[in-house]
């Protein structure tokens, strides 16, 4: 068992036993909930929308080189500058590097999940550069040096009175827990941030091919305060977020709106496609997208799972899964919690290590349900499982175990074998060692279920028995 295996089992037997913290996710998820299901009945067919977000999605993976060239292009035509990133190494080195070039001596960041998978805060901090999240859930689990929570809503996990006093201790002008004075003095302090920035990072939640722009979603306004008042604006983005078409996001805005939060739409949708130009009073005076591979090359080239790239980070699969409700999103220890993160985690960080994640799922096929762009999410939760018996450095005992149960499933006189002497087993679990106590060979089990009791009979015999009466 890997140590991230070993963590995840031992933070998940924390929280599923913590009820407070179940509760206020319970609670977060319910408004979730019920919002979605008053969103989708906004749509004359929600079916019909998933079906062509998903084909949208389809047509752009499928010629991604050719939609990705033509955005770049698009891009360069305004005078923005195009930055192909193999891994999150190159990522980093070139957003750190452009800094350093410009004597940026802090950054804003509006919220980014990208930005999390390739660790870019702590690099930029390595160089001396300050790097400041500006979405609310963002900078409060920042102040709180945590990961983000959810997809959506970074600190779903925290109670009112959580944020306040810590507030009260980093910011030192709040002692409320009213949720208005909560989040004005948050403006306060990153109003200070904004204005004294120089270099803004965003992510980007598509590339509009045609267009040669990033589009935007936001709730809180801070995303177009990143990538206007800074001199600088970089724009990180997963190549697989790339669209063919301006009027694809006719579709795509109000479905990821429905499927995150249950909004008609977004309040905030901005497109940008350059620097400012020469006649006009904002925006930034250089501006960079960043296009990351890290992996997500390895994935397009299997057709079997290539349709996890359509995701488009909504959250819908982790609002509905009993699993994340049960153990919460720190308990993945990666960047992408819940449904989502177990299939995609292990293509991008390597099968050994994250395998486990594959089984943190009941397979009850909610997350597929929900899927806004119809990705077979718990299918490919299968898929990974499959791929990591096959193709993972797996325990030899398992391998072992593996191996007796396939010769055993491929003769019938086998399996009654193994019938018989796995009703003898149990018959030795029930009794007594020779020093007079019970035994207890089943270890963990036991400990926490009562054990099985033994049939008079087996399925087989009464079968036989029956049929032979008849």
């Amino acid at each position: 068992m890997s140590s991230a295996a070993q963590e995840f089992l031992r933070i998940a037997a924390v929280k599923s036993a913590d009820l407070t913290h179940r509760k206020i996710i319970r609670r977060g998820i319910d408004q979730y909930s019920a919002a979605n299901d008053r969103g989708r009945s906004r749509f004359a067919d929600w079916e019909a929308a998933r079906q062509r977000c998903h084909e949208i999605k389809w047509e752009a993976l499928n010629n991604l080189d050719r939609y990705l060239l033509e955005f770049e292009q698009r891009v360069k035509e305004r005078g923005g500058h195009v930055f192909w990133a193999a891994d999150s190494a190159e990522a980093c080195r070139y957003i750190t590097d452009l800094a350093v070039s410009r004597g940026v001596r802090k950054m804003v960041k509006s919220k980014s999940m990208v930005a999390e998978e390739i660790h870019l805060s702590p690099a930029l901090e390595k160089a001396g550069i300050q790097a400041m999240e500006t979405d609310l859930g963002e900078y409060i689990v920042q102040l709180r040096n945590e990961p983000p929570y959810h997809i959506v809503t970074p600190a779903m996990h925290l109670t009112r009175k959580d944020i306040a006093d810590l507030f009260k201790e980093k910011l030192g002008d709040v002692d409320t827990d009213d949720p208005v004075e909560l989040v004005a003095a948050a403006r306060r302090a990153l109003r200070r941030d904004f204005f004294s920035a120089e270099m803004g990072i965003s992510g980007a939640n598509f590339l509009v091919a045609d267009a040669g722009m990033i589009a935007l979603t936001t709730n809180e306004g801070n995303g177009r305060l990143c990538t206007s008042v800074p001199r600088i604006h970089v724009a990180l983005a997963g190549i697989e977020k790339v669209i063919p078409r301006l009027q694809d996001l006719a579709v795509f805005w109000p479905v990821l709106a429905t499927a995150g939060t249950g909004q008609p739409i977004t309040c905030y949708n901005t497109l940008i496609g350059g620097p400012r130009k020469p006649n006009e009073v904002d925006g930034p005076e250089e501006f960079h997208v960043v296009l990351l591979d890290n992996g997500r090359t390895e994935l397009l080239a299997d057709v079997e799972q290539r349709d996890v790239l359509h995701c488009i980070r909504c959250g819908a699969c982790l609002n509905v899964c009993p699993v994340f409700r049960t153990v919460g999103g720190h308990t993945y220890g990666t960047t992408y919690p819940g449904p989502i993160g177990s299939v995609l985690t292990p293509h991008l960080r390597g099968i050994d290590e994250f395998h486990h994640l594959s089984y943190a799922s009941s397979l009850c096929g909610a997350c597929s349900d929900a899927c806004p762009v119809k990705i077979d999410l718990h299918h490919h939760l299968l898929e990974n499982r499959r791929n990591a018996v096959n193709h993972s450095a797996r325990p030899w005992v398992e391998r072992f175990g593996f191996k007796i149960w396939q010769w055993t499933m491929q003769s019938a006189s086998r399996f009654r074998l193994a019938g018989g002497l796995a009703r003898m087993a149990l018959h030795v679990t029930h009794g007594l060692g020779l020093d007079g106590t019970a035994l207890d060979p089943m270890g963990p089990w036991s400990k926490n279920h009562a054990a099985p009791r033994v049939p008079e009979k087996s399925f087989r015999a009464l079968w036989g028995k029956n049929n032979a009466a008849n």
